[in-house]
């Protein structure tokens, strides 16, 4: 049977780690943040110190990156609401990246909690 993007969403998080927004912000201390949504998403505003990926060339990219070649190095990834932060998390685990972790909700959960963002561009590869 024929699976529907959400159902493709679902199946990724029965894969991967999800954390709520207070793991998430004592988690970034530590950890590489990377924004997979689009480059116009990203810049009108991204939580502080995020890398944009978009979700479609991440797989291609994030090889090159200097701070993503460590395949043990803890990354959150986001994205708007966090359907394709977990495709991107399931297919980086499935590359064998072992620190990968989604944030619940996304950005909008993060917007909605009166969090921090910052609007300055730091994209790869722009």
């Amino acid at each position: 049977m024929p699976m529907s993007a959400l159902d493709l969403v679902a199946e990724a998080k029965t894969h991967i780690t999800e954390i709520d927004l207070a793991a998430a912000q004592n988690a970034m201390q530590h950890s590489l943040l990377l924004d997979v949504r689009e480059p116009a998403e990203f810049d009108a505003g991204h939580m502080p110190g995020a890398i944009n990926i978009p979700r479609g060339l991440l797989e291609f990219k994030i090889g090159d990156h200097p701070q993503l070649s460590q395949r043990d190095r803890d990354i959150l990834i986001y994205c708007k609401t966090s359907g394709r932060a977990a495709l991107a998390a399931y297919n980086l685990q499935r590359m064998g990246y072992v620190g990968v972790r989604s944030i619940h909700g996304g950005f909008d959960a993060w917007t909605q909690a009166n969090l921090p963002v910052e609007r300055e561009a730091t994209q790869f590869g722009a």
